[in-house]
């Protein structure tokens, strides 16, 4: 990326010399021959670093460095300083400038004085969009769901990813429990640090206490070296242990040190290594009848399960359906080069009523192979499941004529009975179930005019 630097000066000779040996270097220039006209370049330009004289007349260079800062706190300014400015130049560095270079100047020094300095702006905003771009991969954007179930699970998530607090995520297979372990860490001060993932029910019980604490050279057959373990590879960030449930009784007591105390061994070493690591831990195994047979120590069950957060199966929230759809269509689309197709009225329904033991993995493995496969310009639900639709009893209204339609359907048909069922918990008082639903009154009172929804009626109305 070629960097971009203004030079401001109010004597033309030093603008056009610093000009002509910043260009040489490769660096877009542009000039202002005033603090004056600065400050409005600043404004309107994106520079990464400004050089400007500390003395001139009107604006000076401390009220440049001042309103630089001011408009993008990462824009860097070298100060160009007068024989005898050094106490100057001190305080201007104390306001945040970056360098200073002394008049009479070598041209070498300042060349590399800028060179510095662009090279570090450059890598932090380098850095700054990576993890924009590894936030945005790992946010909630890619947990899809607005269910009661997942939204509280996305509160619980906020409220607990800047803590270290040890967490315990439960779901069954395919539910999307590493996604979770993403949120967590991408959303945490530990974010540019290493997530380090074990799934623990892919390693043999010999192996699995040598991945997660290393081993020194000779420890046992086949240990020609020495070897870090994942629990030294996430220090200062996230260690993710995924089906800890299938970890060995003796590994288990040794994890369970390593938690309490913050340091372990090697396998074949006696020198404690201290490690700071936030550990998340998942499981789809019911670990309370695992504990109760002696498969899984209670102690560490404790100590993983501070926080619980349980990830409801796909058959629990099916109105999130039509949104993974929707989302798992455009993905596939874009990752594969192809125009997105939608579903059939028919071939949504399908997709709600299916049983989806595999959960959200399935069925993003079947959108995305219906979306390859299907002939037609939509998708059918002979496409998904390899056969028609199972019959079922014709709707009233007619099929919606596109999947937008189908979706913005299904989503207002569950509004409308889950506020339904709150108002007759409530027996029609609207301030208590906005209360329940975690909705102003005003709110709620707009979104059941807009679904045409009274209090006396969702009181009469069968469930």
């Amino acid at each position: 990326m070629q960097g971009r630097v203004l030079v401001v000066d109010d004597e033309k000779a030093m603008v056009l010399a610093l000009k002509g040996l910043l260009g040489k270097e490769g660096y877009h220039v542009e000039t202002a021959g005033s603090g004056e006209e600065a400050l409005r370049r600043i404004e309107t330009g994106s520079f990464h670093v400004v050089i400007t004289d500390l003395s001139m007349n009107g604006v000076g260079g401390m009220q440049v460095l001042e309103y630089a800062k001011r408009v993008d706190p990462d824009l860097a300014v070298v100060m160009i300083t007068a024989y005898g400015s050094e106490k100057i130049a001190v305080q201007a560095m104390k306001l945040g400038a970056v360098d200073y270079v002394p008049k009479p100047f070598d041209n070498d020094e300042l060349r590399l004085v800028v060179r510095r300095v662009m090279d570090t702006v450059l890598l932090r905003r380098d850095h700054r969009r990576l993890l924009e771009q590894v936030q945005g991969a790992f946010g909630f954007e890619q947990i899809v769901g607005q269910s009661p179930a997942m939204r509280r699970l996305f509160e619980t998530i906020d409220k607990i990813a800047d803590t270290d607090v040890t967490v315990l995520i439960r779901g069954g297979s395919g539910t999307g429990k590493e996604l979770v372990a993403n949120a967590l860490h991408y959303r945490s001060p530990r974010r540019t640090k290493p997530l380090v993932k074990m799934n623990c029910a892919a390693l043999s019980q010999e192996l699995v206490e040598s991945e997660l604490f290393g081993h020194e050279k000779g420890a046992f057959t086949g240990a020609i070296a020495r070897r870090e373990g994942k629990f030294e590879a996430a220090d200062g960030g996230t260690l993710f242990l995924d089906e800890v449930g299938d970890m060995p009784l003796e590994t288990q007591a040794k994890l369970l040190r390593a938690i309490q105390e913050k340091e372990f061994e090697r396998v074949g070493g006696n020198l404690p290594i201290r490690v700071d690591v936030r550990l998340i831990a998942a499981t789809n195994q019911d670990l309370e009848s695992a504990v109760r047979a002696g498969r899984f120590r209670e102690d560490l069950y404790y100590r993983l399960r501070v926080v619980e957060l349980a990830i409801p199966p796909l058959a629990e929230r099916r109105e999130d359906i039509p949104l993974l759809i929707d989302h798992f269509l455009r993905e596939a689309a874009a990752r594969f080069g192809r125009d997105p197709k939608p579903l059939t009225g028919e071939a949504l329904r399908a997709c709600v009523a299916h049983e989806w033991r595999g959960n959200v993995r399935e069925l993003r493995s079947a959108v995305e192979q219906a979306l390859l496969l299907a002939p037609g310009p939509e998708i059918t639900a002979a496409d998904l499941f390899g056969r028609p639709a199972i019959p079922e009893t014709p709707a009233p209204d007619p099929l919606p004529a596109t999947f937008r339609e189908a979706k913005d359907r299904m989503v207002e048909a569950f509004e409308r009975d889950f506020l339904r069922q709150a108002l007759r918990r409530h027996g029609g008082n609207i301030t208590k179930a906005a209360e329940e639903v975690g909705m102003h009154r005003q709110n709620l009172q707009q979104k059941m005019r807009e679904l045409g929804l009274t209090a006396d009626e969702a009181v009469k109305e069968p469930e």
